[in-house]
């Protein structure tokens, strides 16, 4: 498969939102709200700072026509400030590749992109992503492509917050 790698735009944000609930559902058995998924990935795309999505396109049914190309995966990559490496570390999140284009290279052309980027960018360290501890051939996916358990485990204390108030004539 011939993959060619953009940033995503506001356009892509549908599409990269129904991505994320995908995956949710797929590795965590968690269904997302939709409209806080695309409120997300929306406020995502339009913040640099927040993060950046790469989309993969499928250019072999393209044959030069830009139109033809197809999404067929995508990733999302955050900054971590390292004050032990005075430098950013890159999280890889958010990744998704359709099914029917899976075991073909999508996530390798994504990974290589970013990679090369970081390669070249002043002050960045390294990539990192975490994975689902019983998700295999993820991560025999990752080790492929060079990346080794680094041997840290996740934990979380999530913040819960009232749900909003109506917003209308008060």
């Amino acid at each position: 498969m011939t993959c060619r790698i953009r940033e995503a735009t506001a356009d892509d944000a549908a599409l990269l939102a129904r991505w994320a609930s995908a995956m949710a559902l797929e590795t965590e058995h968690k269904r997302l709200d939709p409209a806080t998924v695309l409120a997300g990935v929306a406020a995502g795309i339009a913040d640099p700072a927040r993060a950046r999505y790469f989309v993969a396109m499928d250019e072999a049914l393209a044959a030069g026509r830009e139109t033809l190309a197809l999404p067929v995966g995508t990733l999302m990559l955050t900054r971590e400030w390292s004050d032990w490496r005075n430098g950013e570390w890159w999280w890889i999140q958010s990744v998704y590749v359709e099914p029917a284009h899976r075991r073909r290279g999508v996530f390798a052309a994504l990974y290589r992109h970013v990679a090369a980027q970081a390669q070249a960018t002043d002050g960045v360290v390294g990539l990192r992503l975490y994975a689902e501890r019983d998700n295999a051939a993820a991560q025999a996916t990752y080790r492929t492509l060079g990346m080794v358990d680094a041997g840290y485990r996740i934990l979380e204390h999530a913040v819960d917050r009232p749900a909003a108030a109506p917003q209308g004539d008060a």
